[in-house]
């Protein structure tokens, strides 16, 4: 057997990761692009992720996604990291070079790029609820397109106020921490809100505590949970006459600069969306 005949191998990891669509949209583009690829989907608990990455330098992986509880955790594992990456504290994607795994964080110019195809966000007011791994992504992306602030929302003190002073000091964009407490009323000048937690995921009852009479038809309402695509969060917003934006278009955009980043080729985003909405039957 030569080289030539062996595939070339990502993954996705997380935990959980039951439901997670990319290994469907990057095969499906893999075979689009007329690449002789593979994308594992692999459950990995945290105390055994420091394995799972030496098994991937070890078995040739050209790199993969981390996704809950990982994405914060990986970062000693990892060789280096990029610009991105290191100001965000939280990687998302990695990627293969000479002897070792680089960082990348491909979350908040995915979010960015869907919010975008709705509205500029320069100058906008942001209401970010969670302060984890994509979180913190979206928020530097953000940041970097010159919103006028972001109040971050989160339950605990030390990453909530973390973030905001990250944000404060090393993108120049006024933030503040909100002590999420109960169900969080919405200030009525917020433009953008963005539920950046896991609440909803894989699960269509469970709703982010919000004050749902504080939603106004004004504002623009967006959630990183991809299954279901209409979570309880956007449908309540939908029923304010909020216009309202899934995690769907963040995943397949995170996903475009990751297979490009792997594979030095451009994939077909029409092709990975379609993928994307026939795995969950929409």
């Amino acid at each position: 057997m030569t080289n030539e005949s062996l595939q070339e191998i990502v993954c996705c990891m997380g935990q959980p990761v039951a439901g997670n669509p990319s290994q469907f949209m990057m095969e499906r583009a893999f075979a689009a692009a007329g690449l002789d690829w593979r994308y594992l989907t692999l459950e990995v608990s945290p105390e055994d992720l420091p394995a799972a990455v030496a098994g991937m330098k070890a078995m040739g992986f050209r790199g993969g996604n981390f996704t809950i509880p990982h994405k914060v955790a990986v970062i000693p594992h990892l060789k280096r990291l990029s610009e991105a990456a290191e100001l965000m504290g939280a990687v998302n994607c990695i990627y293969f070079e000479e002897d070792g795994f680089v960082g990348e964080n491909t979350d908040g110019k995915g979010f960015v790029s869907a919010l975008q195809e709705v509205v500029d966000p320069e100058g906008k007011k942001i209401v970010l609820l969670g302060a984890g791994g994509a979180a913190r992504a979206i928020a530097v992306e953000l940041g970097l397109n010159k919103v006028a602030s972001i109040d971050v929302v989160n339950r605990d003190a030390g990453r909530g106020s973390d973030l905001a002073n990250l944000l404060n000091e090393k993108v120049s964009i006024e933030s503040k921490w909100i002590p999420w407490t109960g169900s969080h009323e919405l200030p009525e000048d917020a433009d953008i809100v963005i539920n950046a937690t896991s609440i909803g995921l894989c699960d269509s009852s469970a709703m982010v505590p919000v004050e749902v009479e504080s939603f106004r038809d004004s504002m623009i309402v967006a959630d990183v949970i991809f299954n279901p695509p209409k979570t309880r969060f956007l449908l309540a917003a939908e029923e304010a006459g909020c216009q309202t934006i899934d995690g769907l278009g963040m995943l397949v955009n995170q996903g475009v600069i990751g297979f490009k980043i792997w594979t030095d080729v451009d994939p077909d985003p029409t092709v990975m969306r379609e993928a994307l909405e026939e795995y969950l039957q929409i």
